[in-house]
């Protein structure tokens, strides 16, 4: 077996992810969760004389104490983890070691074991969502209102405002978080039902003094966690691809926020950045480069994490009669690098939502230089609310914005309100000043603002709900 010292070190060892979610997934916990859950199973199993009081409490006192060590050395012996746990673990306990998974399989551990990680990591995912929902309410507060060029297509559209372009990234984070907690709280653990799923060996060592379904549930009582009904050897592997599609889902909107920043910083448009360091080094070849690296590094992760689901859902899927083992190498693999990926995620769009910098003379750049064209919209319904044909003025419109268009591309100012003032097929209509009105942009963005904070509001009053302990 090779050291846990060895050369290689996983990104996700130092780089990607906080400490906090290191540890969750740490070989430590994880090893100390198989022991707090073989606790468990002797505390109940102590209600009805299969052990005595005098073994469980020497597992207790001996619980928190996982020797990796000594454990990692006995299954180079025996190549099988949880059993070199066990035997590690015995070791410890003089009187309760020999009681230490009496009537278990391993997946009654592991796999109770694993859901109690996922329960806690998906908390500390919907913690670091919830700080992300706040810092977007602030931007779209501070900018709900400052009208800003809208692209379709990536072409220049019409005007809609910072603060409405930013609540669209928070609607569909709202949605993600709701997607979070609802499989948050539907996460269920294998219970004890043995090898196969019948509970077997548990109607043996109970011999009728109780039915498995109700031990099963006293033990399940002691881990704070629900159980499947049924189950074969493991949880269904289809709980793990609905815990993965949701982080992925989160991932495609923190994916398309960090990409409209990387176009946006663009210095052709300028109009959004990351923040920059006083030293920080954009290019070694290049000393002026202020690249999007904290955003390019979001697209990266996410288009990892975007990949995770679909190896769950061969696990579920690919999983034959009662368990195959194929799952497990790479469940060691997709479910903390998951949760790891997500962290960093989320932590570094917070930092990229809370420093986000405006360019507001970029802004009213884009605005003058295509601005006028989407006033054309307004100008045709004033055209037709003053009798004018809808059809025939659209193509007076086209025909003066395509010759603007064409001085545009040439590095000129855009002529576009001037050339339509002087259009005599549009002034038994409309007078040079409702020309010049309609055309005028930068109030052309409805009820955007409103729209804006509406959003605002609702996160402010999530966050208060569930601060107060209301949130269901």
């Amino acid at each position: 077996m090779n050291s846990l010292a060895d050369p290689y070190i996983s990104p996700f060892t130092w780089r990607y992810g906080s400490q906090e979610m290191r540890t969750l997934w740490s070989e430590q916990t994880k090893r100390q969760l198989w022991r707090r859950t073989w606790v468990a199973l002797a505390r109940v199993q102590s209600r009805y004389d299969m052990v005595t009081p005098e073994q469980v409490a020497d597992l207790e006192a001996h619980q928190t104490e996982a020797d990796l060590e000594r454990a990692l050395a006995l299954e180079a012996e025996i190549h099988h983890d949880l059993m070199a746990e066990v035997r590690a673990y015995a070791e410890q306990c003089p009187i309760g070691g020999g009681i230490i998974h009496l009537g278990a399989t391993s997946m009654d551990v592991k796999d109770n074991a694993a859901v109690l990680q996922i329960r806690q990591a998906l908390q500390l995912v919907l913690e670091r969502l919830d700080a992300l929902l706040a810092a977007f309410a602030t931007q779209i507060e501070r900018w709900a209102e400052h009208p800003c060029m809208g692209f379709t297509h990536l072409q220049p559209a019409e005007p809609t405002t910072v603060g409405y372009r930013l609540a669209g990234y928070a609607q569909d984070l709202l949605e993600d978080r709701t997607a979070l907690r609802s499989v948050a709280a539907g996460l269920r653990g294998k219970g004890f039902k043995g090898a196969v799923g019948t509970s077997a060996s548990y109607a043996l060592l109970l011999e009728q003094r109780a039915t498995p379904a109700a031990f099963e549930a006293a033990v399940m009582a002691e881990l704070g966690l629900e159980a499947w009904h049924i189950t074969n050897q493991t949880y269904p592997r289809r709980q793990d691809w609905a815990v993965l599609t949701a982080l992925s889902g989160m991932g495609s909107t923190l994916y398309r926020f960090a990409f409209d920043l990387r176009l946006l910083q663009n210095p052709t448009i300028g109009e959004w950045s990351e923040p920059f360091g006083k030293k920080q080094v954009g290019s070694s070849a290049m000393p002026f480069k202020r690249n999007p690296i904290n955003s390019e590094k979001v697209d990266s992760l996410a288009r990892y994490l975007a990949q995770l689901p679909r190896v769950a859902w061969d696990n579920a899927a690919l999983s034959a009669l009662e368990r195959t083992l194929d799952d497990s190498a790479n469940q060691r693999v997709i479910l903390p690098e998951a949760f790891l990926t997500a962290d960093e995620l989320l932590l570094t769009v917070e930092r990229l939502v809370r420093d986000l910098h405006v360019n507001e003379a970029a802004i009213d750049r884009t605005l003058a230089a295509y601005g006028p064209f989407a006033g054309i919209e307004p100008l045709l319904m004033r055209l037709a609310q003053a009798g004018a044909d809808r059809q025939a003025m659209h193509e007076v419109l086209r025909e003066v914005a395509m010759r603007a268009w064409a001085e545009v591309e040439a590095g000129a100012p855009n002529p576009l309100v001037a050339l339509l003032i002087e259009e005599p097929r549009l002034h038994p209509y409309l007078s040079p000043d409702q020309i010049r009105a309609a055309l005028d942009a930068r109030a052309y963005v409805g009820d955007a603002p409103e729209r804006a904070l509406a959003l605002a509001r609702g996160i402010r009053q999530t966050a208060a709900t569930r601060e107060q302990g209301q949130e269901p």
